[in-house]
């Protein structure tokens, strides 16, 4: 009697649905976003509630961990007393929570152009509604986390505010799940190095915790999508996407610290901003924060040609 021969089929699709790349079998979109909805129940955070606004800063504790600021370990740093460095801290978390809310408000537009067309009654759809409704949350936690700082709101150059107009009303489908992905991902590195750290803030860390456990979910949702689109996207598609994501990561790696900051803590802009492009220590940072994303596109095919050398040229990814 003879057997039939072992399949290799991961997938639960018929065979002419099925979709695979470089890292194995794509699952049925309808099932992750389905798992999505079920995690989104048990894990999902009301800032109002959950945190503890009314409560004085912490005293003698940091904003943003010392490592993550963007003057670390430079001739500046060593110069600077430890009240300016703090001071320093407590402006670029500020900073950054502007960038993240900057961000998030062009991801909410660029998913809800993602389901215009699609079935309002899958849970692909439901989960993308999902995820805009935590990110309207997160905008206004990092909106509340601020002004409770005490530092000013940092929006981004006139100048990337406008191109980011531009990039997002451009941007493919793929383009916009690698953009996501991009804008979480990195933050994500940084919080989940945050919210554990005692010698910061307990409302940062509450802040942060908050961010990290729901993100994990926005990821998971844009990668999955993400990895969709490379296989099924037509090819011009998929070079725009390279192209509109390598000027993505450009524009993000420029606007991450507004400079700003520095003037703002009684410090020489030009001298900061010379002393951080030449730190060694903050390339190696940005790397890190990047690399899993950086690796994972690479493997999907995103990070090619002229791509990715905007990546290289952003100083996200090393050459």
């Amino acid at each position: 009697m003879t057997t039939a021969p072992a399949r290799n089929t991961e997938p639960t699709e018929t065979d002419f649905t099925a979709l695979r790349d470089a890292l194995g079998w794509l699952k049925d979109r309808e099932q992750v976003a389905e798992r999505l909805l079920e995690s989104s129940a048990k894990h999902s955070f009301d800032p109002d509630t959950e945190l503890d606004w009314d409560a004085p800063a912490d005293e003698g504790k940091w904003y943003w961990p010392p490592e993550l600021v963007s003057l670390y370990d430079t001739p500046l740093w060593k110069k600077m007393g430890e009240e300016q460095r703090m001071e320093l801290a407590r402006h670029e978390a500020a900073a950054i929570a502007s960038l993240g809310i900057w961000f998030e408000i062009i991801l909410m537009q660029l998913l809800v152009r993602h389901i215009y067309d699609k079935s309002v009654t899958s849970n692909h759809v439901r989960y993308a509604l999902t995820e805009i409704a935590d990110e309207c949350r997160h905008s206004m936690m990092f909106a509340k986390m601020i002004q409770k700082g005490g530092a000013p709101n940092y929006p981004v150059p006139r100048v990337y505010h406008n191109l980011a107009r531009v990039l997002k009303t451009v941007s493919t489908t793929p383009g916009s799940f690698a953009a996501t992905l991009l804008g979480e991902e990195i933050l994500d590195w940084m919080q989940r190095l945050t919210f554990p750290d005692e010698r910061i803030q307990t409302l940062v860390r509450g802040v942060t915790r908050i961010h990290v456990i729901e993100e994990a979910r926005h990821v998971r949702y844009a990668r999955e999508e993400l990895r969709r689109q490379m296989v099924t996207a037509p090819r011009w598609e998929q070079e725009f996407t390279r192209l509109s994501c390598g000027e993505a990561a450009r524009v993000f790696s420029t606007c991450f610290i507004n400079p700003k900051v520095y003037e703002n803590v009684g410090l020489d802009r030009r001298e900061a901003i010379a002393q951080v492009k030449a730190s060694g220590h903050r390339t190696e940072v940005m790397q890190n924060g990047a690399r899993r994303l950086t690796d994972f596109l690479d493997d999907i095919g995103v990070l090619r040609g002229a791509g990715r050398r905007l990546w290289v040229s952003s100083g996200l990814l090393a050459r």
